[in-house]
């Protein structure tokens, strides 16, 4: 599986931070797989993660895996997962329940069809140079980074990627306000172009630790329907009417 990758650690240049970087891009490690992964020793190891285990930063548990003893692996607490980019995610909930106080659901969801539109034009025009999907798909995953969604994509095969997001910097917003990842999928089906299918698999809303994207070329969803197997849901239908059909899905913090 290859993978395009952007520079989305912390900017504090430590091991420890390194470390944190890893946990958050590739979930559950083992002490010997982060030795490994940030080519440093399993005494250095030992040592970070002692340090973040004092500061509340990371937390480990045993994971049966196969024959013999139980290994165990570290993960991020909620603390460490606070430690990469909000984007004030807070104020922006707050500020959503503003506008649906004072103005109504209504002016609510005409907000948010007016960031999609912003977002969508934005992100078309800096995609622009890139006339395959290959190339779409790579500065996507530039621009959500710079966004600070810390996303990559990862190739499946013959027509098939995973754009994958790591870390959401509006995490607290997007509870509060089911718009904001309906606007995102809507995004997604859109700048990427006809003839390509976009599945959400996994959402950090429902409990998962990253938000993942199935891409799939058209033609090769046709395979696969021949062959049998189930298909993504169709994108023809215009992202905007996913927007603006319904009225956001949002509830009080």
């Amino acid at each position: 599986m290859q993978s395009i990758k952007k520079d989305y650690s912390p900017q504090l240049g430590s091991t420890a931070e390194r470390v944190l970087t890893r946990l958050k891009t590739h979930g559950t490690q083992t002490s010997a797989e982060l030795g490994r992964a940030l080519d440093i020793s399993s005494e250095a190891v030992r040592q970070q993660l002692q340090r973040l285990v004092r500061e509340g930063l990371v937390q480990s548990q045993s994971q049966a895996g196969g024959v013999g003893r139980p290994a165990l692996v570290w993960d991020l607490t909620s603390d460490g997962h606070r430690r990469f980019p909000d984007q004030h995610a807070v104020l922006a909930a707050r500020l959503l329940d503003g506008i649906r106080e004072t103005l109504g659901e209504e002016a609510l969801g005409k907000v948010l069809a007016l960031r999609h539109e912003e977002n969508r034009e934005n992100t078309l025009q800096a995609m622009a140079a890139a006339p395959h999907l290959e190339g779409r798909l790579a500065q996507l995953a530039g621009i959500r980074t710079s966004e600070g969604y810390m996303c990559e994509v990862q190739h499946e095969g013959e027509g098939a990627w995973l754009l994958v997001e790591n870390h959401c910097p509006i995490r607290v917003a997007a509870a509060a306000c089911a718009g904001f990842c309906q606007s995102e999928l809507n995004l997604f089906r859109e700048v990427l172009g006809r003839g390509v299918e976009v599945e959400r698999i996994e959402h950090m809303q429902e409990g998962a630790r990253r938000c993942a994207y199935r891409i799939v070329t058209s033609t090769i969803l046709a395979k696969s329907t021949v062959c049998g197997t189930n298909a993504a849901p169709s994108s023809s239908a215009s992202p905007t009417d996913h927007v603006l059909s319904k009225q956001p899905s949002c509830h009080r913090l």
